[in-house]
């Protein structure tokens, strides 16, 4: 995808030139020569990087500047000047303009400065749209629990939070490790920078790398322009690495180099790129037998486990159930338009009883069906998934509820008969899948979809 570039300069033959400059380079260019042109391009067209004359007549490119900052854009602006470095400039600057440039052109220097520019202006929209995905699931980011085994995480968090440290965090599926990683970092110094989550086991091995890394233009079939990674992301922020056991050894061999040394290069680039990220990683594998068996570089392995905490499965804590299956009704309730009080006092025995080999995950994904199901202000025993009914973890002949549709019952047979082969091969993805017959990333899907991830 080519990037949109803004010439806005009064003087015809300098956006003509400047245009065909741009468009060898491999840019699509747009021209304005007037600040109030360049005002509506901007606002309707959306222009990845901005090229503006300071000298023009009506609106002078300070004023254009200036507008575009109040009004809250980020795009880069890339000052041109006939003036060198004068007061002018650095006032340009200091209202918030990406670079300048000086009349006679440098054509080299000034496809360089775009093409930082249209970088940065990628850096930004992906941080941005990173964020925006975490502010719409931070309904969802809070640690819920008054356990014992909740306090003493809550105050391990506190310890480490603004430690400039790497942590460990390991547990179960469902018991909630991303959001521990979330809490160390809204409580570090760095909680104002990046937080980016990648799940390592839902990336194919041959893009790995460049997920993490990012690539050149080039680098691959299909890169058709550079890309920065996740770390580069992440720079002066936080990265959460989940299932970081699923990652190969010759990916491991390049992020133990990012811990140590806190740099890397693109795949396909020879610059190398430094970074300030803080690392956390989670996985629900025993990373100190995979070490020893040789399925995971020890070297990694210690530089990982600086600090390590183990979130506790909801079968140890069941003292929290009461509290989070009523904060997840209170939830779905707003979602759904319904007026549900909680629970009877039978279905919340079914609850406190189960096993919840899906921990935290499964408990919302059976407070969101008892929710939808519900006739009544509270959630009664009739309401609550045929397994946590049966209390077992075996394949149960579901029993007919009215309402119910086939797809529904269909539904929560395939969800028992995926748990329990889990828990035949002891929630070991790639046994499962096989004696499934289906692939990893077939059975990782079904269990995001039926809350046991």
């Amino acid at each position: 995808m080519m990037s949109k570039v803004l010439v806005v300069d009064d003087e015809e033959s300098v956006r003509q030139m400047l245009k065909d400059v741009l468009e060898d380079d491999g840019h699509q260019v747009m021209l304005a020569e007037n600040g109030r042109e360049a005002l509506e391009k901007i606002t309707v067209r959306h222009p990845d990087a901005v090229l503006l004359d300071i000298r023009m007549p009506e609106i002078d490119g300070l004023a254009v500047l200036d507008i575009v900052r109040r009004e809250g854009s980020t795009v880069p602006i890339i000052l041109m000047t006939a003036f060198g470095i004068t007061d002018m400039a650095i006032q340009a600057i200091q209202t918030g303009a990406y670079d300048y440039i000086i009349k006679p052109f440098n054509i080299d220097e000034l496809l360089l400065t775009v093409k930082k520019a249209v970088n940065m202006q990628d850096l930004v929209t992906e941080v941005a749209a990173l964020r925006d995905e975490l502010a719409q699931n931070q309904g969802d980011s809070l640690l819920i629990g008054t356990s014992p085994r909740m306090q003493a995480l809550y105050k391990d968090i506190g310890r480490v939070a603004d430690r400039n440290v790497t942590v460990l965090i390991l547990g179960e599926s469902g018991t909630g490790k991303e959001l521990v990683s979330w809490a160390i970092h809204r409580n570090s110094s760095r909680r104002d920078r990046p937080f980016i989550k990648i799940n390592c086991a839902t990336i194919p091995e041959n893009l790995l790398e460049s997920e993490l890394f990012g690539h050149e233009k080039g680098a691959f079939t299909g890169a058709d322009r550079r890309k920065p990674g996740k770390f580069e992301l992440a720079n002066r922020g936080t990265i959460l690495l989940d299932e970081i056991g699923e990652i190969s050894l010759s990916t491991q061999a390049k992020l133990l180099r990012v811990l140590q040394e806190k740099e890397f290069e693109r795949v396909g680039g020879t610059e190398t790129i430094k970074v300030d990220v803080r690392i956390l990683a989670a996985t629900n594998k025993d990373l100190a037998r995979l070490a020893r068996e040789g399925g995971f570089r020890e070297d990694l392995y210690f530089r990982l486990n600086v600090v390590t905490m183990t979130v506790p499965p909801l079968r140890e804590r069941r003292e929290d159930i009461p509290l989070l299956a009523n904060h997840f009704v209170q939830k779905f309730s707003g979602e759904f338009n319904k007026q549900i009080t909680g629970f009877s006092q039978e279905a919340m025995d079914l609850l406190c009883s189960y096993e919840w080999p899906g921990n935290v995950r499964e408990l919302k994904n059976a407070c969101q069906r008892a929710v939808v199901m519900a006739t009544a202000q509270v959630i009664l025993p009739d309401d609550i998934p045929f397994s946590v009914q049966a209390g077992t973890h075996g394949v149960e002949t579901p029993v007919y509820t009215p309402g119910m549709t086939l797809k529904e019952i269909v539904a929560d047979v395939e969800r028992q008969v995926i748990l329990k082969v889990l828990r035949e091969n002891n929630w070991n993805r790639s046994a499962t899948a096989e004696a499934l017959g289906i692939n990893r990333r077939s059975l990782y899907a079904k269990m995001k979809e039926y809350g046991l991830i």
